[in-house]
């Protein structure tokens, strides 16, 4: 039967901790960055299925362009039906 040494032991704890911060910084700091670059693909992968081309633009980057929509005039619907008066009838 073997016995465990007291070093061994907080060899091994130690180890185990150096292991946990370890793939904790690996998945704060290069994780996110794995998955931006897979997100960038996929957008790329479907733009090009879809065939979008980017709008002419000759606006700065970090300049706020809004598009409005174009004033339509607002024509009443002249049809609308017939006004019914409804009354409530006793039993």
């Amino acid at each position: 039967m073997q016995e465990a040494s007291l070093t061994g032991f907080l060899i091994t704890i130690s180890y185990i901790i150096l292991i946990y911060y370890g793939i904790k910084i690996i998945g704060r700091y290069v994780f996110p960055i794995f998955l931006n670059k897979m997100v960038k693909n996929f957008e790329k992968k479907v733009k090009e299925q879809q065939g979008f081309k980017q709008p002419y633009d000759n606006s700065k980057e970090g300049e706020t362009s809004i598009d409005k929509k174009p004033i339509q005039p607002k024509e009443g619907k002249k049809d609308v039906g017939e006004y019914v008066d409804y009354e409530e009838v006793d039993d």
